[in-house]
């Protein structure tokens, strides 16, 4: 770019990616950097205290885009919360399988590539996910490795411990599975990392 001379400043927001929305006005709650403001002079140039201060512009800036980012974190989670809402009270009205077959679907509540419903020994699925077959052993296996636990949540199966993991193939990477009876799970499948961790919830 032939630059001789340059001035950088910083555009630091709130980081939204891992907070529940709560915390927002919180002091001590998580900053990114999410951009520059950089100036380029062809020529030396020495830059007085007064110009050099336009850092405060950008401090300015930073405040526009982490508002703009806060209202459309806001509107995520009213949409989340809009599909839980109607997702439940499919399930509420003895109607499960509604969670699968309806415009809004469980895909629409986790970013996945997948997802699976196993409901009275009969499999729905989604997107990208294994076949019946190895749907039936993802839900048995929990039961065994966990047997108190309502759920589990994994970025990687082969770290898991699932058994057969290889038979899988490229399908699955991720997985998180929920009981919402002792037969009956929903899953939702990745390629990718789900989670930073296991748990079992």
């Amino acid at each position: 770019m032939n630059s001789i001379a340059s001035l950088v400043m910083a555009v630091v927001v709130n980081d939204h990616e891992d907070g529940d929305g709560s915390d927002v006005a919180q002091p001590q709650k998580r900053k990114r950097h999410w951009g520059l403001v950089v100036c380029h002079n062809t020529n030396p140039r020495f830059v007085p205290f007064p110009l050099g201060y336009c850092e405060f512009l950008a401090q300015v800036f930073a405040i526009h885009v982490n508002k703009e980012l806060e209202l459309e974190y806001q509107i995520v989670e009213k949409n989340i919360l809009r599909t839980q809402t109607l997702l439940c009270n499919m399930l509420m009205r003895d109607a499960p399988f509604g969670i699968v077959s309806q415009s809004t679907n469980i895909m629409d509540l986790v970013r996945c590539d997948g997802a699976t419903l196993l409901y009275r020994d009969k499999v729905w699925r989604l997107g990208v996910a294994p076949s019946e077959s190895r749907i039936r052993e993802l839900a048995l296996w929990p039961s065994k490795c966990h047997k108190d636990s309502t759920g589990l949540s994994t970025d990687r199966l082969s770290n898991a411990g699932f058994p057969r993991v290889a038979a899988l193939g490229d399908v699955v990477c991720g997985m998180v599975a929920v009981k919402i009876s002792s037969m009956d799970v929903v899953f939702w499948f990745n390629h990718t990392l789900l989670q930073k961790s296991d748990g079992v919830v």
